[in-house]
């Protein structure tokens, strides 16, 4: 066990997305998706590069004294992340090899540009000729010229070997960069049933002969590499720039950011190796990283389904909510009574059909909501900009800084502004991380409100396997909290006071603080105390310090946390009283709930906050309570699901570290027992 009270915060993210790779290898998951898990594994690998890696490296190359990172060296933990993730990447490669194997029981075979045989050259051929060569961008690389080499790329270095030259060297080198915009596996017609993919990388090698004919040489070798960059978007203070033109700008200087990583090949020449490293700029604190000979495994998020839904998840339509009819007001169905929505287990159309009623009725004077991550193709801004050309006075609150969504971001603020929405672009120094909403309707002369919270984004896509809680509700009370934050987006020099929301960073940090402390003094007075949360991060020191007190006072703590996880439970005289459980299956667990025993009068709230420093400090997040008992238990019972699971569930920050929680007990794959939970009659209570 670890003596100390922590663990690092980057550390505990690789234990996390080595929760993703045990997907991958785990064989009662279908085929296909474990391919897919190989993607999530590798995107999420290439995000943290960009971003968390590329947080300490910044340290690591600061002026800064003692160059810690969370109480680490930082070049320390630099050599810590480096080393840990070689292990995994040799690992997710042992799986993909594996899973390609099985995949031949299948009839489904990948194929490398030697295995090409002559029935399948026409089609190869006109495939490149039509669809890849138009968009390849190949650089002759040259010591004689300076070269910029932008974005975060997977290249394929060629080494060609020449006949005779002018050139200074018989060998020149090339870069080739991989089409992001053309699908990654090319699938070739079938074959005596036999289904057979090609890699865009291996279809590229196959054209050599097609890309180099006017160079006179004897052999080309190639292998892949990919660079990764710092994503960290640098702001300058030039005050006349808009706030717009600043979040743009910083984007395109995203592409040209310093190097943070280099996976390559590990086949490639010693010599083609130092030269592509001297072109990138590639410096020693650099995380290189030796893999085999593909990289960009992201790509096998999208990998194509090939018309084998055997070999995919079953896949569960979407649930109406019992009682609310897609097809009725819901306007005035929340007159009488508040609902919750779950995400994926019910549709993501209540969203939507919410803000259409509103932007057609008559009745409905505003509409104001905050946006943060949206579909490509989004209905929620399409219903917006239908209410403002009603004559509602829409408001809407987009964060142009949502990572790697700006410029979808900015795109969907100028659509909105010239349909006449009214646009709060953020509060200096923050990050609007709030899923809020409210309308006012004219009823009987008097302005009601109606709205609603969210634990997730308003985001079509991303609903379809997210979990996710809205709460849509006519509360006046709550609802009028949820006008002031919108003030405070508007006026942000004016604290607000609220006694139903918690609203960073105003009072998040602090109400948790006394909600911990309430549990540990009623168990002191011999009263009923516990909590339980479930969440997709906790990082926070102090509120860690906190849980290991009510620990240590007999209260006891059960954590589901998806993501990092920062505290150790069960060490003696600290934690002991604290059991933190991670549940990793086909849908990502995204919502945020929090549950405090309170003598028997059990204090329940959703949020958009994490337990992190910045979501007290550097976000607007606002955390919602639920008040009827029907909605109370309905959070109680799917927490109650998650808990028990027994098939997805690991324990974290163990001496076995992602071990799988297993008993005697009724098997329960978490995620499937919540679909059936909602499928049911039983709910209604």
């Amino acid at each position: 066990m670890n003596k100390t009270k922590y663990i690092n915060r980057e550390i505990s993210w690789l234990d996390f997305n080595s929760r993703v790779l045990q997907e991958a290898a785990e064989k009662s998951v279908p085929i296909l998706e474990r391919l897919r898990f190989i993607g999530i594994f590798s995107n999420n690998l290439d995000e943290f590069f960009k971003v968390r890696y590329a947080t300490v490296q910044r340290i690591a190359l600061s002026d800064k004294s003692g160059k810690k990172a969370l109480g680490t060296e930082a070049k320390e933990l630099l050599e810590k992340i480096t080393s840990i993730v070689i292990k995994k990447q040799k690992e997710s490669l042992m799986i993909l090899n594996s899973i390609e194997e099985e995949l031949k029981h299948e009839n489904i075979f990948f194929i490398n540009e030697k295995q090409v045989v002559p029935e399948q050259f026409d089609f190869l051929n006109d495939f490149f000729i039509r669809n890849v060569s138009p968009a390849l961008v190949t650089i002759i690389l040259s010591n004689k010229i300076k070269q910029d080499f932008s974005d975060n790329r997977a290249f394929l270095v060629a080494e060609i070997e020449l006949n005779h030259s002018s050139y200074d060297s018989k060998y020149l080198y090339a870069l080739i960069e991989i089409p992001k915009d053309i699908d990654r596996f090319i699938v070739l017609p079938k074959n005596n049933n036999i289904q057979y993919i090609m890699l865009l990388d291996d279809l590229i090698r196959f054209n050599f002969h097609l890309i180099f004919n006017m160079f006179n040489y004897k052999n080309i070798v190639s292998h892949m590499v990919k660079i990764t960059r710092d994503a960290e978007l640098d702001f300058d203070s030039d005050l006349s720039k808009s706030y717009i033109n600043k979040i743009t700008e910083s984007v395109k200087d995203r592409l040209t950011g310093d190097p943070v990583r280099l996976v390559y090949d590990k086949n490639i020449s010693k010599k083609a190796l130092e030269f592509v490293i001297n072109k990138l700029g590639i410096s020693s604190f650099d995380s290189l990283i030796p893999g085999g000979r593909y990289h960009d495994r992201r790509d096998y998020m999208n990998f194509p389904s090939l018309n084998r839904d055997d070999l995919l998840y079953k896949k569960n339509k979407p649930l109406n909510i019992k009682g609310y009819n897609l097809e009725k007001n819901l306007l005035k169905h929340l007159l009488k009574n508040d609902f919750l929505q779950y995400t994926p287990y019910h549709t993501f159309s209540y969203v939507v059909k919410f803000l259409r009623d509103a932007a057609l009725d008559p009745d409905v004077k505003t509409i104001k909501i905050t946006l943060y991550r949206l579909a490509r193709q989004s209905n929620v801004i399409s219903s917006l900009i239908n209410a403002a050309k009603n004559g509602k006075k829409v408001t809407v609150q987009i964060e142009l800084q949502a990572r790697f969504d700006e410029e979808n971001n900015i795109k969907f603020t100028e659509l909105l502004g010239a349909a006449g929405v009214e646009i709060i672009l953020g509060v200096p120094g923050l990050k609007v991380h709030s899923k809020i909403c409210v309308i006012e309707k004219e009823i009987n002369e008097k302005n009601i409100r109606f709205g609603f919270l969210s634990t997730g984004n308003f985001n079509e896509s991303t609903a379809k396997v997210y979990t996710d809680f809205t709460l849509f509700t006519s509360n006046q009370k709550i609802l009028k909290e949820v006008n002031k934050v919108f003030s405070f987006l508007k006026v942000n020099f004016k604290m607000k006071k609220y006694k139903h929301l918690i609203v960073s960073p105003h009072s998040t940090y602090s109400t948790f603080l006394k909600l911990i402390d309430n549990e540990i003094n009623n168990f002191k007075d011999g009263k009923p105390a516990r909590i339980r949360m479930k969440l997709n991060s906790i990082t926070n020191y102090k509120i860690i310090d906190k849980l290991y007190q009510a620990s240590t006072s007999g209260v006891k703590i059960d954590l589901i946390v998806r993501g990092v996880c920062c505290l150790i439970p069960g060490i003696n005289g600290l934690s002991e009283n604290i059991r933190v459980i991670s549940v990793i299956d086909k849908f990502l667990e995204h919502s945020r709930i929090y549950i405090f025993e309170n003598s028997g009068n059990k204090k329940i709230y959703l949020s958009s906050s994490d337990l992190m420093t910045r979501s007290f400090d550097n976000r607007v997040e606002v955390t919602f309570p639920i008040y009827c008992k029907n909605l109370q238990n309905q959070i109680i019972d799917t927490y109650n699901i998650s808990w028990t699971d027994n098939v997805k569930a690991r324990l974290i920050n163990t001496d076995s570290q992602n071990i799988f929680v297993s008993n005697n007990k009724k098997k329960n794959r978490s995620q499937e027992e919540t679909f059936n939970y909602y499928n049911k009659d039983f709910y209604q209570k």
